[in-house]
């Protein structure tokens, strides 16, 4: 007992950092960890063996070299790991959290460019030390993001709820964990990982930290509309089956309407005139045929995402590790 109220009191933190072509700014944004690090650990906040821990996924650039180079300069606080591909940035985080599952007592990720504000990890760890095992980073404050990103990010956010999906508004993968969570992380095996609705869903304890974005200083973001567009598939296909549900309500009207009509049609035939005509036979094909297209696409998205379950291929390959 004595163990863990020191391991919450002066924890032993690793700060992973997924990064994808970062060449340009990893050095500044080691520097900056690094001066948290030693600032908390002159406090007495985290264990003086706390490190941050690199997860190069994939990179096209001179990122790895630079990690390298940065290892080298100071072993004891910066490592890295070398992914053997692009994975994604869930597998990249989720490849640096498990990695360092026994090395630390908690870890925070954080993106590579310090938009999500690095000054707000003193209260991340306020929050562990008070017992919570998963800490949230939430925007307060989206100024610093375009229109079309805050309005896809809106109508995101309400689609999930809409669906049943727990998950935290305005909280993208900045985060707190504890070992305990790690642990039970590990357990999951989706090949089709959303980070945000497993750490929702998990029933821990939990507490929010809010920061304000900032704007990115050095290149341009590498999450494209294909890639959100891709998260957010993930996000409703692994958490909610209101799609299914969808189709079944939308089958259920379209045969109540198709009886409707056919009574409609039987009566006008018996007591009435019926003048054939090209356009009422083509119309509902057209409708009729349109829809049930739309609704084997949906079917699709989820068999697909089954299909790659089923073939239960490793989330991400490890190729050159630094520690």
């Amino acid at each position: 007992m004595c163990e863990v109220a020191a391991q919450r009191s002066r924890p032993i933190l690793a700060i992973v950092v997924p990064c994808y072509n970062e060449a340009p700014l990893i050095v500044d944004t080691a520097r900056k960890l690094v001066e948290i690090l030693e600032e908390l650990s002159s406090h007495g906040e985290i264990d003086n063996q706390s490190f941050i821990y690199f997860v190069d996924d994939g990179s096209q650039d001179e990122t790895w070299l630079k990690i390298c180079h940065l290892h080298q300069m100071n072993p004891q606080k910066i490592k890295g790991l070398k992914l053997a591909r692009n994975f994604g940035s869930q597998s990249a985080i989720l490849a640096g959290i498990l990695s360092v599952r026994e090395r630390a007592h908690c870890a925070i990720t954080i993106d590579a460019d310090l938009q999500q504000d690095e000054r707000a990890i003193p209260l991340f760890l306020k929050s562990y030390k008070r017992g919570a095992e998963i800490v949230f980073g939430v925007r307060c404050d989206r100024s610093a993001d375009s229109f079309w990103k805050k309005s896809t990010a809106l109508i995101f956010y309400k689609c999930m709820k809409a669906m049943g999906v727990r998950i935290i508004e305005n909280h993208a993968d900045y985060r707190l964990i504890s070992r305990k969570v790690i642990d039970s992380l590990a357990e999951f095996r989706e090949y089709n990982l959303f980070l945000r609705g497993i750490f929702a869903d998990l029933g821990f304890k939990t507490e929010t930290v809010y920061f304000k974005a900032g704007r990115r200083q050095i290149g341009e973001t590498k999450f494209s509309f294909k890639k959100m567009a891709s998260l957010a598939l993930n996000g409703i296909t692994s958490f909610s089956v209101m799609p299914l549900r969808l189709i079944s309500i939308l089958g259920a009207g379209i045969f109540i309407f198709s009886c409707v009509m056919s009574i409609w049609i039987l009566f006008k035939a018996l007591f009435g005139k019926v003048v054939p005509g090209w356009a009422s036979t083509l119309i509902p094909i057209y409708i009729l045929g349109g829809l049930q297209i739309m609704l084997l696409g949906i079917l699709g998205e989820y068999i697909g995402r089954i299909y790659k379950e089923v073939k239960a291929r490793p989330r991400f390959i490890k190729d050159i590790e630094l520690f």
